[in-house]
């Protein structure tokens, strides 16, 4: 039931306009509410479906610089990523952590309102986190795509 037609219908509609009041969702589903909600709930339970989230444009509060972090850690400590992520996650500023296998370790995404607060946050806080062996920086031009959706 959880990966059947209709729950990919309702999640396709979620996914298309995820603040839907539930009776919108339902009647474009083709379901009744109540059977609709209780599916959902079930999608929730099971992991499916996680939630709504909000979209924040962070240029227009003021944080116009975005860095893209490719990590190596030295692996030679036997702790190195659970240290260096646990630290890292301790930088606000630091919107996602990803890991990797092959060269590079660790990706972080880093927001700054400009060049001289990210110089700043680099300086006192990326600079200072555990087991870097290398670090290359990738300044973003331009969001192309940026979308978790999946065709359902």
């Amino acid at each position: 039931m959880l990966t059947d037609e209709i729950s990919r219908r309702i999640l396709r509609h979620m996914q298309a306009e995820p603040d839907l009041p539930m009776a919108e969702l339902a009647q474009r589903a083709g379901l009744a509410a109540g059977t609709c909600a209780r599916r959902l709930e079930k999608m929730r339970e099971a992991g499916i479906y996680q939630g709504v989230q909000a979209i924040i444009n962070w240029a227009a509060l003021g944080y116009s610089v975005e860095v893209s972090l490719r990590v190596t850690l030295d692996k030679t400590q036997s702790r190195a990523f659970d240290e260096f992520i646990e630290e890292a996650r301790k930088i606000p500023e630091v919107s996602e952590i990803h890991t990797f296998l092959g060269r590079v370790d660790v990706r972080l995404a880093v927001l700054a309102r400009d060049m001289a607060h990210y110089q700043e946050i680099y300086k006192t806080r990326i600079l200072t986190l555990p087991h870097i062996a290398d670090i290359e920086a990738l300044m973003q031009v331009a969001a192309i795509k940026m979308s978790e959706d999946l065709p359902l």
